[in-house]
């Protein structure tokens, strides 16, 4: 059942068996749960399984020696054994990253193992939040740059993910085994880069033989800087002190690190952290630009939702750059180069556009003067000027079709204003009513009752919340329904929005949810670093999150009445649809219309 995690501006969603959206989601599950978990765990990447409620993590152990002669009772028996080491040994690790998966995705965690073909699963695990305070030991640490995807230049889409990738390669101090030669290495990278991409963008007149040319002499400068290359080693130092969950994230409206640290690693950390901000090099660039194009491959190219959602957004923005492609379009992210990035970490990673958290047991007095010791090496200067480009008011409805054997699926979406907005706890009381769990008015209608669909929901904001976005809605069909169903079914919806006033008791339910919801993030540490964090950028003071539920609290019937009919209209709507060819209908993929 697809999911949205909207806010993070990763499309999770499931669905099904191979083909569906399910695949999808569980290629970058099982990427994010393989970047946490140590490689020799399991003998092959793990299998991941996605629902509404739970991850499954389950991994092929590797066979225990045994000799031949073994009985297959006790080749059971050392399979079992072999299983139950792995439960005890690992128990500490899986919890954390449970812990961590449940904060982020939502779901519980199911671990199992496979060992000589047998398959043993594990308890899930049910994380009650405020255990995760009970680390005192312990900080939580997290840095957001008020730069994301949005910002990336035109014709250079991809260049704030890279930085995610860049973030982890080191510093001019760590992860070189000379630096002043490093430095000269990669200026000839840069320059056999330039020499190759200007004969390979040549409109008429390409060499081939200077192309290939070329080509050889940029491959052996990769070659000659990565002699100079200590790999992981920031990672590695970090993990080496205690470091947990140290990774990254990068979205339309921003850039974020985090990690949590033994709270007598304070200092470490600052060092580590202030020096990749401030001592980026463009280390490895080029592969990692490679590796970003392997993300986009799977993420989008080869993932039909991927590939309908990228429509479904350009065809919906006209001006704005969350019309873009997040991870970037192919021919600007496989032309990116080094001496770009750098202007843009110049750009955006100053001072002023950088927010850091600390959560644990610190005290300001002792940790400030500490932390402005080293975080005093980053860049001054003013905060980059905002994006000024508006979206105009959208007059027509407009839509996208796509046909190919996979399985239907329907979307659409309508403009809506950003978070500053006076109703944007409107929006998120009709987000509320209309999808939040089994009782909510898609999931009961199209769902329960009807039966045409395996999952319906409403999601906003979509696909960043700092500028005007998209209200969207999206349903699933089942077998022998179709989109146009879907379309119709979320349509009579949007009207009983329109037309009557939703119930007490569904306006209850919101506040009531909305105030346990905030408590529950603010109960773990990493909730509540990452809430100051984007509260301090999106409003100038970290203050502002405890005044949402006055906002909350002032929402109406009469509001919610008022602000469906302003914005659910049919010319402000954007939709998108796969439709299932038959397997023996040839009839090429359709596009925007």
């Amino acid at each position: 059942m697809p999911a949205f995690s909207y806010r993070r501006n990763l499309y999770y969603m499931s669905t099904g068996d191979d083909g569906s959206p399910a695949s999808s989601a569980a290629e970058r599950l099982r990427g994010w749960f393989t970047g946490r978990m140590p490689s020799d765990w399991f003998a092959e990447v793990p299998e991941i399984g996605l629902d509404r409620e739970e991850i499954t993590v389950i991994g092929v152990l590797p066979a225990p020696e045994a000799p031949d002669d073994m009985t297959d009772a006790e080749r059971a028996a050392a399979a079992e054994g072999r299983s139950r080491r792995f439960r005890e040994q690992t128990r500490q690790q899986r919890i954390e990253i449970a812990r961590e998966a449940e904060h982020r995705f939502g779901r519980k965690v199911s671990w199992g193992v496979v060992c000589n073909d047998k398959k043993v699963m594990f308890t899930a695990f049910s994380v009650p939040v405020m255990t995760r305070l009970r680390q005192p030991e312990r900080l939580v640490l997290d840095t957001l740059v008020d730069a994301g995807d949005a910002n990336d230049p035109t014709g250079d889409s991809g260049l704030a993910h890279m930085f995610e990738h860049l973030a982890f390669k080191g510093t001019s101090e760590i992860g070189t085994k000379d630096y002043a030669a490093e430095k000269i290495a990669l200026a000839k990278v840069e320059e056999a880069n330039n020499a190759y991409e200007a004969e390979y963008l040549k409109p008429v007149g390409r060499d081939p033989q200077k192309l290939a040319e070329l080509k050889k002499a940029f491959v052996e400068a990769q070659a000659e800087a990565e002699k100079y290359v200590i790999p992981n080693q920031f990672t590695e130092v970090a993990e080496a002190n205690g470091a947990n969950g140290l990774n990254a994230s990068t979205g339309l409206d921003s850039t974020q690190y985090f990690w949590s640290m033994p709270e007598n690693r304070l200092e470490l950390w600052a060092w580590l952290e202030s020096g990749r901000l401030s001592d980026v090099v463009p280390r490895e660039f080029y592969k990692e630009r490679d590796v970003v194009m392997e993300e986009r491959r799977m993420r989008t190219d080869s993932n039909p939702i991927g590939r309908l959602v990228e429509q479904f957004l350009a065809t919906a923005y006209v001006a704005h750059n969350y019309g873009r492609s997040g991870i970037g379009w192919p021919s600007e992210v496989g032309q990116i180069n080094a001496t770009e990035a750098m202007e843009f970490h110049k750009k955006y990673y100053v001072g002023a556009n950088i927010v850091v958290v600390v959560v644990g047991d610190v005290k300001a007095a002792e940790a400030l003067p500490m932390l402005e010791k080293y975080f005093s090496k980053v860049p001054g200067g003013a905060k980059p000027e905002d994006m000024t480009t508006v979206e105009p008011k959208q007059f027509a409805e407009k839509s996208v079709t796509i046909r190919e054997q996979t399985q239907p699926f329907y979307i659409e979406g309508y403009h809506r204003p950003s978070y500053r907005d006076k109703d944007d706890a409107v929006f998120d009381a009709i987000q509320d009513i209309m999808s939040n769990g089994r009782v909510a008015r898609m999931y009961r209608s199209l769902v329960r009752d009807q039966q045409i669909a395996a999952d319906a929901e409403g999601f906003s904001p979509f696909p960043g919340d700092k500028y005007p976005s998209l209200f969207a809605f999206y349903a699933v069909p089942l077998p022998g329904h179709t989109p146009d169903q879907m379309r119709d079914a979320i349509h009579k919806e949007i009207d009983k929005l329109k037309t009557a006033d939703v119930t007490d008791a569904e306006l209850a339910m919101y506040k009531t949810r909305a105030r346990a919801d905030l408590l529950r993030g603010l109960a773990d540490n990493q909730g509540l670093a990452s809430a100051l964090a984007e509260y301090q950028t999106r409003y100038g003071d970290w203050r502002e999150l405890f005044l949402q539920l006055d906002r909350v609290d002032k929402v109406t019937k009469a509001d919610i009445r008022r602000v469906a009919n302003q914005v659910f209209v049919a010319s402000n709507r954007t939709s998108a649809e796969i439709d299932t060819e038959a397997p023996a209908n040839n009839a090429k993929t359709g596009g925007a219309e």
